[in-house]
């Protein structure tokens, strides 16, 4: 037994150097493990800390090796042996994914073995492990592989789903997990079992908590001495004794419900009356953290659903009112669970729900829901940045020390992650409401305009740039009576010491010289210099830059595009042809590449230069852009590019084209003349 021990102890602690190079090594391990029969089960749990972090890449060439053992282990008669190996095969499956096709027909036939003999009721966790690993081996191989097996494993566990289990079988938690996966395998081939895995699962997610209250002075303890499944909790004035059994059970069902959601869309319609009002109550279940963030992740799945069965004629004749009053039914009580809610983990998933929420019920919402929606984010920033100011407090008393540090260190993130969803959630009421969101706009820039501070983190600044931004871009000429206000902000921004600060400054600068007009005038100089530096920054290609430098090229060819008489064009111009093609963030790749096109269309002179002189340059990032196939320019702009190269080839002299194909590399040269000649 120590044995075991000290081998799973050391493939646990030896990780990375196992996946380097540990075939030896296993071979030893599994030749130790042929002693003793818990050794057999230890060397079992070793193969599982081996393969669950690896990725496919990593495990194939030990497949064959490990695969066998474990298939040799699944017939010794011992039962702890078997579920180790069941437990491992499934965890190799997993990480393995379609490299474990070609061991699909040997294992799959024991698999199906044990889950239909392995009856009695000393077996139930063998049947329950067996259930684990054939519905993770079938996502591993997928649907067309399983298929045939599919059907066979389902009447089995329908027959298990319609019999009477013990309170205790657990079975029943590893069935309600083996459903969703077989769910996600299968996808819209698993609509005909609905009806069956359903029913038990409501019931599981409905169980009420089995609680034992007391006063929390009170002499009388809550007795756990009898049941290790029993623990307690102070809430207030009360101390409570809860069956965590009953919980868990719970969360599991509560999860699967979230998990069909997601997986079937509008399939998943027809249970969308019974399954709404069973999880939203669970939004302030406050017994168990696992059932409450199960709820708030199954609310924009169950209004997608919903909205993609009316749109798609599937939702029996009922119409847009119907995703109305689910989402008045979903986002009040999200927003008012928000409010109450005491974990600063789940209030970041909470406000990425609600974020979904929004850009699904759209237009739908009313001006009374945006106000409140409103209103709780004014209340989640104030008790955000009381809990930050009461953190720092505690860095300042004698006895802290470096594993409080630490832990500060995890709620800041937490914090940090809060601000973020808070960015996206605002974000998405500016695009829907544009302009009519600006009266609430005015009532948070109290609050935003002192995340732009110093003094607070590159995570809320960023955040207060890019609500900006969005307000700048989505409002447009409503939008400029803020100018004076912010764009000072972005300028200085464009010189933060955070990547993702600069990113968002001069995107910014960049929406500001396409919607700015006349109010973006005077600042253009400035805006220049700026975008400049982010440009010609000897790092600026570096991985953590260069998102932020392909920005700035963005704006400075909008400044070209929008404000050309303001600028020294036949200078600045072919500056930012130079930078071309910008090839890592594809969004504003796609922006920069059509504008290209679109100067070359227009015979620009200054982007041509004297004598087209800067031909070749712009043939050059035509090539690239081409060879990039749809990564760097939108199908209609590499159709443009594609015409423009066409007419080139009509409309120039040959000697003089063959000269300007001649300058390119022998790469593009081959591109170029494939598109020119097909």
């Amino acid at each position: 037994m120590l044995l075991g021990s000290c081998l799973l102890i050391w493939v646990q602690t030896c990780k990375s150097s196992i996946m380097g190079g540990c075939c030896r090594h296993l071979r030893l391990l599994w030749m130790i493990s042929r002693i003793h029969v818990c050794r057999q089960a230890h060397a079992a749990s070793a193969v599982l800390n081996f393969s669950e972090n690896c990725t496919p890449d990593i495990l194939a060439p030990y497949l064959d090796g490990i695969i066998s053992k474990l298939l040799v282990l699944l017939q010794n008669g011992k039962q702890m042996v078997q579920e180790g190996a069941l437990t491992a095969l499934a965890s190799v499956a997993d990480s393995s994914q379609e490299n474990f096709q070609k061991y699909y027909e040997a294992v799959m036939p024991y698999l199906k073995a044990i889950l239909m003999n392995a009856t009695d009721k000393s077996n139930r966790m063998l049947r329950a492990k067996s259930m684990e690993c054939i519905s993770l081996v079938g996502m591993a191989v997928g649907k067309d592989k399983f298929r045939d097996d599919a059907k066979q494993v389902m009447e089995v566990l329908m027959s298990l789903q319609g019999s009477q289990m013990e309170t205790d079988d657990p079975i029943t938690s590893y069935m309600l997990q083996a459903w969703a996966r077989l769910c996600k395998c299968l996808g819209q081939d698993f609509l005909p079992y609905m009806s069956v895995v359903m029913p038990p699962l409501l019931q599981s997610a409905q169980l009420k908590p089995d609680v034992t209250i007391t006063s929390a002075d009170s002499d009388d303890d809550i007795d756990e001495s009898d049941d290790d499944s029993i623990e307690t909790i102070t809430l207030g004035d009360k101390r409570i004794g809860i069956r965590t059994s009953v919980l868990e059970e719970k969360a599991t069902a509560c999860n699967m419900l979230c998990c069909y959601a997601d997986e079937l869309k509008e399939g998943f319609y027809p249970w969308i009356d019974q399954v709404a009002p069973t999880l939203v109550p669970l939004l302030k279940f406050y017994f168990h953290e696992e059932v409450r963030k199960a709820a708030v992740s199954a609310m924009p799945e169950l209004l997608r659903s919903a909205k993609l069965a009316v749109e798609k004629g599937q939702a029996q004749g009922r119409d847009e009112s119907y995703v109305k009053q689910l989402s008045d039914y979903i986002i009040p009580a999200l927003v008012e669970a928000l409010h109450k809610e005491p974990e600063t983990e789940i209030c970041a998933s909470m406000l990425d729900s609600l974020n979904e929420c929004i850009q699904l019920s759209g237009p739908l919402l009313n001006e009374g829901q945006v106000r409140s929606i409103v209103d709780e984010i004014k209340h989640v920033i104030t008790a955000s940045t009381t809990r930050k100011r009461e953190r720092a407090e505690r860095t300042k008393a004698e006895d802290f020390d470096a594993e409080e540090g630490e832990l500060l260190k995890e709620e800041n993130e937490q914090e940090e992650e809060v601000f973020d969803q808070i960015g996206d959630c605002l974000g998405t009421l500016i695009k829907t409401f544009k302009t009519s969101f600006l009266p609430f706009f005015d009532e948070l820039s109290v609050y935003i305009t002192p995340m732009w501070g110093k003094d607070k983190t590159a995570e809320e600044r960023r955040i207060a740039i890019c609500i900006f931004d969005d307000v700048a871009e989505q409002c447009r000429e409503a939008a400029l009576k803020y100018y004076d206000t912010y764009v000072p902000f972005l300028l200085e921004a464009c010189n933060d010491g955070n990547a993702d600060v600069r990113q968002a400054a001069v995107y910014g600068i960049g929406v500001c010289a396409e919607f700015g007009g006349s109010v973006f005038q005077p600042l253009i100089g400035e805006a220049l210099s700026k975008l400049n530096n982010v440009i010609r920054h000897p790092e600026a290609l570096h991985a953590d830059n260069v998102m932020a430098y392909d920005n700035a090229v963005s704006a400075l060819g909008k400044i070209c595009l929008f404000h050309r008489d303001s600028i020294d064009a036949a200078q600045i111009i072919p500056a930012w042809l130079s930078c071309l093609p910008i090839k890592s963030d594809m969004i504003e790749a796609k922006v920069v590449h059509e504008q290209l096109c679109l100067m070359v269309e227009r015979s620009d002179k200054e982007l041509l230069g004297p004598n087209n002189q800067y031909l070749p340059k712009i043939l050059s990032v035509f090539a690239e852009v081409l060879c990039a196939g749809k990564d760097l320019a939108s199908e209609q702009t590499a159709s443009r590019m594609i015409n423009l190269l066409r007419q080139l080839q009509q409309t120039m002299p040959p000697a003089v084209l063959a000269s300007t194909l001649s300058s390119l590399q022998p790469q593009q040269q081959l591109a170029l003349q494939s598109v020119m000649s097909s």
